[in-house]
């Protein structure tokens, strides 16, 4: 199996680029590392398909070496021929591999291992032959034996009938026939085990789909409903039709004696052997693609949470808000240190709401708060009108915006966050990272397990560690996207920089306590734990604002400092002039890339990453995202009314839609149908997370907190 040519095939790339991301990743380097400082060697790829390569690389390489065992596994019964190893060397799937496996596989005591025990398997091979002359029973009172248990005719051709089934469930081809129409034509069923109990799983009590129109999100349903004891599941095969192939298939001869036989053995062989192998092997491939599908737009969604642009300059007040026990407060100054904590009790039971107004109207004062940070737990909608009402009453020009609170519990609960606030309590710790969430969300979220931020579905439903590496390796792509400050990033942010572990993160943060800021990359490699490869991975992602080399502060990798400084020279520019903004239209005055990257040794892409930089240093990404809308007024659900246009932020993004927040405390769904007046086959291809959004409301339904959008351009119809 020619690896590298499989890999080029299916992602679409030449063999060259995926020969080359290969032999890089198997020389230890990291995606984001590749992904960005060997542009030359991989013609560019990006992440995204790098990552789609690691993991088609894993499953080949391990499909390789499952061929090479069950290969030696049937070689050493003296099973192997020509033809069965070129069938094992070309299968494309591990469960092709399994399929040609199965009749050398070591098997428990079956059936037909007792029939054989029985000396049945000569009569077995009679009925196959389908050249009887006698009926079959007379034929098989020849095996009775008393010695060996077989003490009637009838049980003879039974025991050769299991032996039969076997045979026929074991081979190959049938099962590959039988998988495929079953996929193809077999109905994907479900019941309620109880009819009158009530569920959120109603919707299937009596539900039946083609298998292979069935969605991700409506199997997972399923699966859940199932574990839940909700409901049945189950898959009606087209079984005329396999019955009717394989009698085909085996019965060669007219012959009146063996042809009963054998289509009792086949329809024994089917419901018995087959039938249920395959509606397990069908039920996993649906459940593995759905939880694929799943992860991907749970990727997508944290990506596009992740990359939500940071809002600087800004002294924010964190509001976590609670009934009983208060709301707790944290002021945060522009670079997220705090500077203040308060609980206050406007809500009920106390609904102290003028001394709590006392007190936010001297914060604010005192510390020039601009913005109000509320999470959107309990109790948020009683706060927001607390908000709005001060904010109409006070001279001062401040806002607020409403956060997913999501994960902020879990981080507050967390070991981090009792080293990082030993003094503060679990409320208090909440409250600062609502604050910091909205001053720079990547710095903050990266704190949290990413499960729980609240932008996926059906997470705890599938394979968590598929499921972590996959969130681990979203988070690590916009980490090193966006690059950190070596002398302010926290441990967290820093474990997520291309070759750095938990344990290096540790040791760059000590050494910094110990010894002060870092005047210049180099001084990394004084860091315990981290090596010159692990120093090669990092250098670029890590800056350092005012350091002794103003390069230390751009994308630029120490590797191609040279040919920077040349570039510079050949220009007529000076190192300081990046410290001072950047160099402005530098790229314009390179005229001929070709040649300049010759002459200062680079290659052409990687020149045009050096002249962005230089251009702009550490330009940030996410800059060109759209910003969190920020309010001054409230609006309740009872105040809206079908036909009202209004703006929101998409919150989650789902197979089925987009939930998008219009400032009422409950998300609407605007439903894939909604979404734009194209054909879409997943809402990914129109919105994202963080999105800002113009949408129509369709209808309300207060009872039941539904809230029904449209985006379609001159609204939707229901």
């Amino acid at each position: 199996m020619d690896i590298i040519q499989i890999l080029a095939q299916e992602l679409q790339i030449r063999k060259s680029q995926a020969e080359a991301a290969v032999r890089l990743i198997d020389e230890g380097n990291t995606i984001p590392f590749i992904a960005r400082y060997r542009k030359e060697m991989t013609g560019g790829l990006n992440d995204e398909v790098l990552r789609n390569l690691d993991e088609r690389l894993k499953y080949l390489r391990n499909l390789e070496e499952k061929k090479n065992q069950v290969l030696e596994t049937i070689r050493e019964q003296g099973a192997l021929t020509p033809e069965l190893e070129a069938q094992i060397r070309e299968a494309q799937t591990l469960v092709m591999v399994e399929d040609l496996y199965r009749p050398y596989r070591p098997k428990r005591r079956t059936r037909a291992t007792i029939a054989k025990e029985k000396g049945l398997e000569p009569l077995a091979d009679l009925l196959m032959l389908q050249m009887l002359t006698k009926p079959a029973l007379e034929e098989a009172e020849r095996y009775m034996s008393e010695e060996k248990g077989v003490l009637t005719a009838q049980e003879a051709l039974e025991g050769a009938g299991d032996i039969l089934a076997e045979r026929i469930s074991d081979e190959a081809d049938y099962r590959i026939y039988i998988r495929d129409i079953t996929f193809r034509k077999g109905m994907l069923c479900a019941e309620a085990k109880d009819e009158k109990e009530k569920s959120v799983y109603e919707m299937y009590y009596q539900y039946e789909e083609p298998v292979k129109k069935a969605a991700g999100h409506r199997i997972l349903a399923l699966n859940r409903g199932e574990k839940e004891k909700y409901l049945t599941v189950r898959i009606e095969a087209p079984e005329e039709d396999i019955i009717r192939y394989l009698e085909k298939k085996l019965i060669v001869r007219n012959n009146e004696y063996t042809a009963p036989v054998l289509r009792d053995v086949i329809a024994d062989s089917y419901k018995r052997l087959i039938a249920p192998a395959v509606e397990r092997e069908i039920r996993n491939s649906l459940t593995e693609a759905a939880e694929a599908g799943a992860i991907k737009v749970f990727g997508k969604n944290l990506e596009q949470l992740l990359m939500q642009p940071p809002i600087v300059g800004q002294t924010v007040l964190g509001w976590d808000p609670a009934f009983r026990t208060g709301c707790k407060l944290a002021v945060v100054d522009a670079t997220g240190k705090v500077l203040d904590t308060v609980v206050i009790y406007p809500t009920a039971p106390q609904n102290k709401v003028e001394e709590a107004k006392k007190v936010l109207k001297n914060l604010i004062r005192k510390y020039g708060i601009t913005l109000i940070s509320v999470g959107n737990g309990t109790a948020s909608r009683e706060s927001e009108q607390v908000i709005v009402e001060l904010l109409k009453e006070i001279p001062e020009k401040v806002q607020y915006v409403i956060v997913s609170e999501a994960g902020a519990s879990v981080y507050s609960a967390s070991k981090l966050a009792a080293e990082e606030f030993p003094d503060f309590d679990v409320a208090q710790r909440s409250a600062v990272s609502i604050a910091r969430r909205l001053q720079d969300p990547l710095a903050e979220l990266v704190k949290i397990d990413p499960k729980s931020i609240g932008v996926g579905q059906y997470q705890h439903d599938m394979n968590q560690k598929n499921l972590d590496e996959a969130l681990k390796g979203v988070v690590e792509d916009c980490v090193n996207k966006v690059g950190v400050d070596l002398n302010t990033a926290s441990a967290s942010l820093l474990e997520y920089i291309s070759g750095i572990t938990k344990t290096v993160a540790r040791n760059i943060v000590a050494y910094r306590e110990e010894n002060g800021r870092f005047e210049d990359r180099k001084e990394l490699l004084k860091v315990a734990k981290l090596g010159p490869k692990a120093y090669e991975q990092c250098a670029g992602f890590l800056r350092i604002q005012n350091g002794k080399n103003p390069l230390d502060a751009t994308a630029v990798h120490p590797e191609s400092y040279p040919a920077a400084e040349k570039l510079l020279e050949k220009l007529g520019y000076d190192k300081a002039q990046i410290a001072a903004g950047g160099i402005s239209g530098i790229s314009r005055k390179v005229t001929d890339q070709k040649r300049t990257a010759e002459e200062i040794g680079v290659g052409e892409m990687t020149l045009a990453d050096i002249l962005r930089e230089l251009e702009k240093p550490a330009r940030d990404p996410r800059d060109e995202m759209p910003r969190p809308i920020l309010r001054t007024d409230v609006m309740e659900m009872k105040d809206l009314k079908p036909g009202m246009i209004l703006k929101g932020t998409v919150r989650n993004v789902i197979d089925f839609g987009a939930f998008v927040d219009i400032g009422v405390h409950q998300d609407g769904l605007v439903h894939i149908s909604q979404i734009c007046d194209r054909y879409i086959k997943h809402p990914l291809e129109a919105v994202s997370v963080g999105d800002v959004v113009e949408v129509q409301v369709l209808s309300v339904d207060p009872d039941r907190k539904r809230i029904s959008l449209t985006m379609k351009t001159g609204g939707g119809k229901q």
